[in-house]
């Protein structure tokens, strides 16, 4: 494989992935605001015009996993934001969880890449300000979670 193809195979990798979290935001976003009905949310996600470009195995490791955890992360997120968990939009809470979830959970995505997915959502979906927010929560977390990686830069 040439490098261009080896680059081209990595941006690819990591614009199916952006598209696996924004797939599992919008989950999560629907577990918000109905039932988390885990298997009928699985089944209308694929109905989605994005499913095709995002990697499959990422979302449903991701989904998953925010979803048998989530208490865990309800109680980490709650810990670093100005009001009750309730209070979040919807958007900003499944971000939380999403980003949070791979801060906890994933050592293997660098705490950067966590928090700018994080952030890249809130500006695409959250309200105007939302992703400072986001932001400075996810840089909370990435210190108390992942100091020996925070403290190299």
């Amino acid at each position: 494989m040439s490098e261009v193809q080896t680059i081209k195979k990595k941006k690819k990798l990591v614009n199916n992935r952006r598209k696996s979290r924004e797939l599992v935001m919008k989950s999560i976003y629907r577990g918000i605001i109905n039932q988390f009905d885990i298997n009928q949310i699985k089944k209308d996600i694929k109905d989605d015009p994005d499913y095709s470009k995002a990697d499959e195995v990422f979302y449903n490791h991701l989904f998953d996993g925010v979803i048998q955890n989530i208490n865990e992360l309800n109680n980490e997120i709650s810990g670093y934001i100005d009001r009750p968990i309730e209070k979040l939009s919807p958007i900003e809470h499944s971000i939380l969880c999403i980003s949070v979830y791979e801060l906890i959970y994933d050592s293997a995505i660098p705490y950067k890449v966590a928090i700018n997915e994080g952030v890249e959502l809130a500006k695409t979906f959250g309200g105007v300000e939302g992703y400072k927010y986001i932001n400075g929560v996810l840089d909370k977390v990435a210190e108390k979670r992942r100091p020996l990686e925070f403290s190299k830069n």
